[in-house]
């Protein structure tokens, strides 16, 4: 976190996992945000084996001690066991280094260092910390390690032939629980809201546990693919909320968004947010609700989001009140002023 890398613009709490093979000088970084646990380890593990092309016949970490040090007997068992079963699909001997000995682990703790190193003066000549998403920091970090790997190509060449062949494919790297989907359109899951559409209320979810995302399945079907929130420091419940899955039952009930706690998640953009922070100051509560939804619901009907949001800017620049009816005719046709069409069939006969 002391090199300030930022995702569009907010401050990017992570770590980076490294892989290093010693004796030819393979690397691997991986970018983790949730910190050390086993869906991190897995993911970041199994990356570097298959861009490598094999896997080595021991596999050594440290003691994980973050992964482990707030979970019970039973928990830190069951952590053990996947992570020997982890090793055990690629063929790889488990061990770990004993607590607070660190030169049992000097292979890759120097190179830790170089790595940092590396990062830090690669952000330098960049000339900004500052990415436009995840994926385009992600693929800095590649460009980083690429480069340090191409000086010792021979060598990882060499010690490549002495890798045991990898399996047939990826095994788990992935938590699945089960959850609920509430009446207030969404389910708890590590101390974080999610909201899902409303159809779902009632129905029981299998979601699959990434590090930085959640893949939501009902039954063997996938349904949606959420971003992975997290709780804050002090344990406050934190929220992932997308407004199009509660917009229906907000125009039910205008007056609810007042009261959310996750209202601010509910934005979509930081107009929507000032513009209601405008209205409240403007119009009143009531009056500011109803036309927060209506143009919420709008953004949402006739996808208009981005666009909507530009209007809203020029509106507050001169602290005017939206006009709904304007907007209406802006991005018209209206969904439910469509034609219906009739098809008659014809008679088989």
């Amino acid at each position: 976190n002391d090199l300030d890398v930022a995702i569009a613009g907010a401050p990017l709490d992570h770590l980076l996992y490294h892989f290093r093979l010693p004796c030819g000088g393979f690397e691997h970084g991986h970018v983790i945000l949730g910190g050390e646990s086993f869906v991190a380890l897995a993911e970041g593990l199994q990356n570097a084996l298959w861009s490598v092309g094999g896997a080595p016949r021991l596999h050594r970490t440290d003691s994980l001690s973050a992964a482990f040090r707030n979970l019970d007997a039973d928990a830190k068992a069951d952590l053990t066991r996947r992570y020997d079963a982890l090793c055990a699909h690629y063929g790889m001997e488990p061990t770990r280094n004993n607590t607070g000995i660190a030169h049992e682990n000097g292979a890759i703790e120097s190179a830790h260092g170089h790595i940092k190193a590396a990062v830090k003066d690669a952000l330098l000549l960049r000339g900004t910390t500052d990415f436009t998403d995840l994926a385009d920091y992600r693929r800095f970090i590649d460009e980083v390690v690429t480069a340090r790997n191409r000086r010792h190509g021979p060598g990882i060449d060499a010690e490549r032939k002495a890798l045991r062949s990898l399996p047939n494919m990826r095994t788990t790297d992935y938590e699945e629980v089960l959850v609920t989907v509430t009446s207030s359109g969404g389910f708890t899951l590590r101390k974080v809201f999610y909201t899902v559409p409303s159809r779902l209320i009632g129905h029981r979810l299998r979601v699959r546990l990434y590090d930085d995302r959640l893949d939501v399945f009902i039954g063997g079907t996938r349904l949606m693919t959420l971003q992975r929130g997290r709780a804050g420091v002090n344990g406050k419940h934190g929220h992932v909320v997308d407004y199009r899955h509660v917009i229906h039952s907000l125009r039910r009930k205008p007056m609810a968004l007042r009261g959310l706690v996750y209202r601010d998640s509910l934005f979509p953009r930081a107009p929507y947010r000032l513009m209601f922070e405008h209205l409240l100051e403007a119009v009143g509560e009531k009056e500011a609700c109803r036309i927060m939804v209506e143009l919420l619901a709008m953004a949402h009907e006739r996808a208009c989001e981005a666009e909507l949001s530009h209007i809203l800017e020029e509106d507050l620049a001169i602290r005017r009140i939206p006009c709904l009816s304007a907007l209406r005719a802006r991005f018209s046709p209206d969904p439910a002023t469509l034609p219906e069409v009739v098809v008659e069939m014809v008679s088989l006969s």
